[in-house]
């Protein structure tokens, strides 16, 4: 892979303790106990999950039905193929690749990275001018190698990532 992290791994633990975001992200683990044992997301959880990821963009997913959000997240978590785990998500009105990753970050049982332009700043990846399976999935088995070279979790990872680039990259 052609992409390599702009710190020391030995410094992701202590950037991931000092991560500050900010909208609390409290309420989405509060939803996962619900989420999982009911095996599909509702649409408040999704608005949710929306607010917190894209709030300007988050009224967009209004426009799905509860039955529809349900259908589709539920198709997310069982799928065995990865291409449909991600892309299924982004059939939702007002959920595009960031915010899908977003649900498989926290409520899939396998690891996923949460694609932010931080995150990938930090690991010398550009945002695409559109998403693809491709570069997705690169991305995701690129954090789950670092992740498990720094015995860190994927939300410890995250946050490491994101809080780099805050605090190292230069204003957009």
């Amino acid at each position: 892979m052609k992409h390599k992290l702009r710190c020391q791994p030995a410094q992701l633990r202590k950037l991931a303790q000092r991560y500050e975001y900010e909208y609390d992200e409290i309420d989405l683990f509060d939803m996962k106990d619900g989420i999982v044992a009911r095996g599909c997301l509702t649409k408040s959880e999704l608005r949710t999950i929306a607010r917190w990821k894209a709030p300007r963009s988050a009224r967009y997913m209004e426009k799905n039905s509860e039955e529809y959000v349900q259908e589709i997240s539920a198709i997310a978590f069982t799928s065995k193929v990865e291409r449909t785990r991600i892309e299924v998500l982004t059939l939702l009105d007002g959920v595009q690749w960031p915010t899908a990753s977003v649900v498989l970050h926290f409520f899939h049982k396998d690891p996923y990275p949460i694609v932010d332009f931080r995150a990938l700043w930090s690991i010398s990846m550009d945002v695409p001018k559109q998403y693809t399976f491709g570069f997705w999935w690169e991305y995701v088995e690129f954090c789950r190698i670092v992740a498990t070279r720094a015995h860190l979790d994927m939300r410890e990872l995250d946050q490491a990532l994101w809080q780099y680039s805050k605090e190292n990259q230069e204003p957009v």
